[in-house]
């Protein structure tokens, strides 16, 4: 009887703790190595394209906002007549997974075996969104591409607070920004 006690807690929390971790943002970075990022002090972002899912007008403003505060604490200033273009794409995407289980009970040992076991599988499709944001630096004078950062999560549900989640997935996509500067500008 204890033993079944501590496997049904243990399964409990186990199922606690898998419902309670919600995706992580995967984020990478690539950048032209020889590229001199001190040279620049202007920026502008340029657009913000999106692809397949639209996001709401307000996400939209988020991710804009998010950017340019990021750009401005960075030690960047808002310019018509930049040093730097920022180009933003977000791509949302609905996705399909297929998720087996297979649940089953066997036959028990010698001599008192009762038999084969009975098995069962079970096969359903879980609908998920896709969500990338991508951020793109280029030198405004030569249009060139300097640096990008790709934050990747699928996204099981709206957030609950996007006025917080938002920049901070921003935040964490251009924390290698400007690359080799140790502090901001």
């Amino acid at each position: 009887m204890k033993k079944v006690i501590h496997l049904s807690a243990a399964v409990l929390v186990s199922l606690v703790l898998l419902t309670s971790c919600g995706p992580t943002l995967t984020v990478t970075n690539d950048y032209d190595h020889t590229a001199n990022f001190s040279q620049f002090h202007t920026f502008k972002i340029v657009k913000l394209e999106q692809q397949y899912q639209a996001l709401s007008q307000f996400n939209q403003t988020r991710v804009i906002n998010a950017v340019q505060a990021q750009m401005i604490a960075k030690g960047f200033t808002p310019s018509e007549t930049p040093d730097l273009l920022v180009n933003i794409t977000s791509v949302l995407k609905n996705e399909k997974e297929l998720v087996s289980n297979s649940y089953g009970y066997g036959g028990g040992y010698r001599p008192y075996a009762w038999g084969g076991g009975n098995m069962s599988t079970t096969t359903s499709v879980q609908n998920y969104v896709a969500g990338s944001l991508i951020i793109e630096v280029a030198n405004a004078s030569t249009n060139k591409l300097l640096w990008e950062g790709i934050g990747n999560q699928d996204i099981n549900s709206p957030s609950s607070d996007p006025d917080k989640t938002v920049p901070a997935a921003v935040q964490k996509i251009m924390a290698s920004f400007p690359p080799g500067m140790t502090q901001t500008k």
